[in-house]
C-alpha cells in the first residue's frame, strides 16, 4: 500500500501529533533522498499487526506517522516481514528514504519523542547502496512464549499462552527434531488469501529450540522465511504433543500429509514475538534475550 491518506494513516497521525518536539526546527531538504534502515521493537497488543489496512491502525501507520512529523515530509516505511495483529517484535527491521537532512542518531531521537511506550526505535543508520530490507534477510529468529500456572496473571498473558499444567517438553523436543530442515510446510501455513493461495510452500527451519526457566516455556524457531501463520501453527501442533494428546510422531505425519485441517487452530498472537532479523552485513544481528 502506497503512503495515501487513509482513516488509519490520518488517526496514527493525529495521535502523534500531540507530542511536542523540544527544540526541533524543519530539517534542511536534500537534492536526492537517501536511504535509511532501522530495527524497532514493539508489543504489538494494541495494534493490528505491521501492515497498513485503511480503517485500523498497524505499526507501520505509526512509523509513517512519526517519520513524517519527524522528517516534515510524507515517508512510507518497509518491514521486512508482517507480524499479525497482537504478535511482538524485538527487533523488526525496516527501511525508508526522506530527503530530510537528519543524521540516523537524530532520526532516532525524534522518532522516540514521538511514539508511544509501546513502540521503539533501537537503531537507525544509512543503509548501504542496493539493500533490500525483504530481499536480502539471511535469517529470521522468531520465539513463542508460553507460561505454566494454574494462577492467571494479566500482565504477563499479554506476552504468553497460558496453561495450568505444565508441558512434557521431552515429548515436545522430539516432535521439534521432525520439522528442523527443508520440507514442505503447507500443513502448518493459513490461507494467505488468493495472491499467494500459490506459492512455493517449502521452507527450511534451521533450528528449534525448547527450553524452560522457572514457569516459562519457549520455543525459538529459525529460518530464511516463514509461510503465512506458520509458526504460530507449529507452535499449535507442539503444544498438542506437549499436553499429551498427540505423539511426536504425530507431527511428521502431518507434515508428510500436508493438509492443514490435521493442524489444530493457531496459537494465541500475544505469545509470538520476531525477536531478530539478520543480514549478510551483520545488521540486525543480535543476542536473543534469556525470555
Amino acid at each position: 500500500m502506497s503512503g495515501r491518506d487513509t482513516p488509519a494513516r490520518t488517526a496514527a497521525r493525529t495521535r502523534l501529533a500531540t507530542h511536542r518536539l523540544r527544540g526541533h526546527r524543519p530539517p534542511r531538504r536534500l537534492d536526492a533522498p537517501v536511504w535509511y534502515r532501522a530495527i524497532i521493537a514493539y508489543d504489538g497488543a494494541d495494534f493490528a499487526g505491521w501492515q497498513r489496512q485503511p480503517d485500523v491502525v498497524g505499526i507501520a501507520e505509526m512509523m509513517d506517522a512519526a517519520l513524517e512529523l519527524a522528517t516534515g515530509g510524507p515517508v512510507v516505511a518497509t518491514a521486512a516481514g508482517r507480524t499479525d495483529a497482537g504478535v511482538h517484535a524485538d527487533g523488526q527491521a525496516i527501511s525508508f528514504q526522506t530527503d530530510a537532512a537528519l543524521p540516523p542518531d537524530a532520526l532516532r531521537h525524534l522518532c522516540l519523542q514521538l511514539l508511544p511506550p509501546t513502540i521503539r526505535v533501537v537503531h537507525v543508520e544509512a543503509a548501504p547502496d542496493g539493500f533490500r530490507v525483504q530481499r536480502d534477510v539471511t535469517s529470521k529468529l522468531y520465539r513463542y512464549c508460553i507460561l505454566e500456572s494454574p494462577q492467571p496473571s494479566p500482565v504477563r498473558e499479554r506476552a504468553a499462552w497460558r496453561f495450568d499444567a505444565p508441558l512434557d517438553l521431552d515429548a515436545v523436543r522430539a516432535a521439534a527434531a521432525h520439522l528442523v530442515g527443508t520440507h514442505d510446510f503447507r500443513a502448518f501455513r493459513n490461507d494467505p488469501g488468493p495472491a499467494r493461495r500459490d506459492e512455493d510452500t517449502v521452507r527450511t527451519i534451521t533450528s528449534l529450540d525448547v527450553d524452560r526457566a522457572w514457569d516459562r516455556v519457549r520455543f525459538d524457531v529459525g529460518g530464511p522465511g516463514f509461510l503465512y501463520m506458520m509458526v504460530r501453527n507449529l507452535t499449535a501442533a507442539l503444544v498438542e504433543v506437549g499436553t499429551g494428546r498427540q505423539t511426536p510422531a504425530w507431527v511428521a505425519e502431518i507434515l508428510a500429509q500436508r493438509d492443514r485441517r490435521h493442524v489444530p487452530a493457531p496459537a494465541p498472537p500475544e505469545g509470538l514475538r520476531l525477536v531478530s532479523v539478520e543480514y549478510p552485513d551483520g545488521f540486525g544481528a543480535a543476542r536473543a534475550p534469556l525470555f
